[in-house]
């Protein structure tokens, strides 16, 4: 049985949680309301989740993304195959719904709607969720006027955050955060200097690295992060970008639409980009600003389905869209495409500088301050977009086009000036190694 916030503590890092946090449960948190977890997107960045699809047709328009998630007691776990996150742009807020539904260890009695008649506007029940790093939610409800419970509502109050959520001290075993395992270890390499220009193979090996674009490389290599093309956080949680100039790049998304989508890459250059002075190359680069037609390469980057002035989403099936002099698609990148992207790569970010001494093969020098980026949000995103501050800067090109032995490389990628990544957290400090 468990019996105390410890012994719960114990229990969830038993089943592998790495982070613990808790709501406290409002009267109308229940199976038929759902559970309301914020009225932003940035409370997806507490929970992993499978793919966004939208559904326009609802009463409501929204996305929903399912959710691994456990009812578990002090023997047991059990999952609720149903459970899946629901977001409502409109508001903005999210929900969390089908978390009872066939699963015989969750806390039915305690989900049950309230009588109007029964109501005194006092709940008492909290909800515990502990989130592992194989992307499983486990969750723990602690009645009204359990030992639990109250011990969790006396914490929220000693904190007083007006908060959603209140993480408790979840340590790993060497007792340190996440956020303060990965500043120890940016510190040391740090400290190191100069570093040789490697990366890590498939089996987790350091190999040289001599190619130009090794900083990157190598940082992950310093951290033991293998490359990968995954959108999940590389450390710990935490997604973490080297940079080497004032710019730096977001994410690179594929586009999923329009002429791009439905041609690839190699079409897609071939007719919009242009051939390079003194090279057997076609290339497709600029600046793509919103709103702004680029004069190189006839484009215009709009968006639809975003509100600049309430900086909300005002369609689930919206787009960000490169049109041509024709307003035809040249193409597109969906919000479900995007969100799903952006949420869960960026929930955490920590931005690093970095230096090369020009030598061949380079050398790399990793320096202070770092920037740390906590708890985004796809309407954020979108509205630095909005206000031009994320650009649309793509280096996809074609080498020797005509000849058999031709190479494609794709780059779509949207990049931000450093001064302005605060814009796109709530949370986004500064720090000295």
């Amino acid at each position: 049985m468990i019996q105390n916030i410890e012994n719960l503590k114990s229990r969830f890092k038993s089943l592998g949680a790495t982070r613990l946090f808790f709501k406290c449960l409002a009267e109308n948190d229940n199976s038929k309301n759902q559970i309301y977890l914020g009225g932003s997107f940035a409370v997806l960045t507490y929970f992993q989740y499978g793919n966004v699809e939208t559904f326009p047709d609802a009463k409501y328009p929204n996305f929903k993304a399912p959710i691994k998630f456990y009812w578990i007691d002090s023997e047991q776990v059990e999952q609720a195959t149903s459970a899946q996150l629901i977001l409502y742009p409109q508001y903005p807020e999210v929900r969390l719904s089908g978390f009872l539904r066939g699963c015989t260890l969750a806390p039915s009695k305690f989900l049950q709607p309230t009588l109007a008649s029964q109501r005194s506007g006092i709940d008492g029940r909290v909800l515990f969720f502990g989130t592992t790093e194989d992307g499983a939610t486990l969750a723990y409800l602690a009645p009204r006027n359990s030992v639990i419970a109250n011990a969790a509502i006396d914490f929220a109050n000693l904190t007083q955050e007006k908060a959603i959520f209140h993480d408790l001290p979840l340590t790993n075993l060497v007792g340190k955060s996440s956020k303060i395992l990965l500043l120890d270890a940016l510190r040391e390499i740090h400290l190191s200097g100069f570093v040789d220009s490697i990366r890590l193979n498939k089996q987790g090996e350091r190999m040289p690295y001599s190619a130009r674009n090794g900083g990157g490389y190598t940082l992950e290599a310093m951290l033991g992060i293998k490359p990968n093309a995954i959108a999940a956080p590389d450390y710990l949680g935490w997604e973490v970008k080297a940079f080497s100039s004032s710019r730096i790049t977001l994410m690179t998304p594929e586009p999923s639409s329009g002429f791009y989508g439905d041609n690839g890459v190699e079409a897609f250059v071939r007719k919009y980009g242009r051939k390079v002075a003194g090279k057997n190359q076609l290339y497709f680069t600029g600046n793509h600003v919103f709103d702004q037609t680029n004069k190189t390469t006839g484009l215009k980057l709009v968006v639809d389905g975003f509100d600049p002035k309430t900086k909300k989403i005002t369609d689930v099936n919206g787009s960000i869209f490169l049109l041509d002099q024709n307003t035809h698609e040249a193409a597109s990148w969906s919000f479900s495409h995007l969100l799903n992207h952006w949420n869960k790569k960026h929930a955490s970010a920590a931005y690093v500088p970095f230096t090369n001494n020009k030598a061949t093969p380079p050398k790399y020098q990793f320096g202070s301050p770092v920037y740390l980026g906590e708890r985004t949000d796809f309407s954020k995103y979108l509205n630095a977009l909005a206000e031009g501050k994320v650009i649309f800067d793509p280096g996809s090109k074609v080498e020797n086009p005509d000849a058999p032995n031709k190479s494609v490389k794709a780059r779509s990628q949207f990049r931000i000036n450093k001064k302005d990544l605060s814009l796109l957290y709530e949370s986004f400090e500064e720090i000295q190694l």
